[in-house]
């Protein structure tokens, strides 16, 4: 399949482009003071994941308690200013080592638009992080919903349709399989699969599905994804 088709490169920005799994393990043992020896990711991502789905409101304001339910099930410190760090981590949370250059690239051919489950604040963070490399940001502010809602891609899809692109001008980048892959298939998007786990067991910090969705392209990383996009 070609990329000349494409014109719009709709991004999922935390999982993707931002390394949130290491942001969170880390975060969670500096303020705890245990090792990973002590405390394995599975451990760590399980409970987050869990505190999440407890929390599931506005980023930036509800990880101070996504990181009391988790602690409180690790029997770590549940103190303020143990909620307050890692609220803190969570709006400094970095790219991956190839997101930036990727992005900028891939900007001098295409038109990007991140959709985040992430809110206003907390993406200016990221793209603030990413050299601010889109030309439009959708967030859970903007849709009141968060994916894999099919409300969020219908704005999202609305959006840019008033700047003059179609739905099959698009192609949906994620990590996801849970929050976008799965769903931008079911809704007739072409989708890319960034596997930022390739290789590694289980599904990490986000949502386990119970079947994979194949993809129509699939990389382990941006700079591949780049790569074939633009034809080096």
């Amino acid at each position: 399949m070609s990329y000349d088709s494409f014109k719009v490169l709709t991004f999922d920005v935390v999982g993707t482009l931002i390394d949130f799994e290491t942001g969170v393990l880390d975060a969670v043992r500096k303020i705890s003071g245990r090792r990973a020896v002590e405390l394995s990711d599975d451990q760590i991502f399980g409970c987050y994941k869990r505190g999440r789905d407890a929390h599931p409101e506005r980023s930036s304001e509800v990880m101070f308690h996504v990181y009391r339910y988790l602690a409180k099930e690790l029997g770590l410190p549940t103190d303020d200013a143990a909620c307050d760090a890692f609220q803190l981590a969570v709006l400094r949370w970095q790219p991956f080592s190839d997101s930036v250059e990727a992005l900028k690239r891939l900007r001098t051919r295409f038109r990007l638009v991140a959709m985040t489950n992430a809110d206003r604040v907390a993406l200016s963070c990221y793209a603030h992080a990413l050299d601010n490399p889109f030309h439009d940001t959708i967030c859970a502010d903007d849709t009141g919903v968060a994916k894999p809602n099919p409300e969020f891609f219908a704005y999202n899809k609305g959006r840019q349709s008033a700047f003059g692109y179609k739905q099959s001008e698009i192609l949906h980048v994620a990590q996801s399989q849970h929050h976008d892959i799965g769903i931008a298939r079911k809704l007739g998007y072409k989708v890319c699969w960034i596997e930022r786990r390739q290789g590694m067991k289980g599904f990490g910090g986000t949502p386990e599905v119970p079947e994979l969705t194949k993809p129509d392209f699939h990389f382990a990383t941006m700079k591949a994804f780049a790569d074939a996009a633009l034809g080096s």
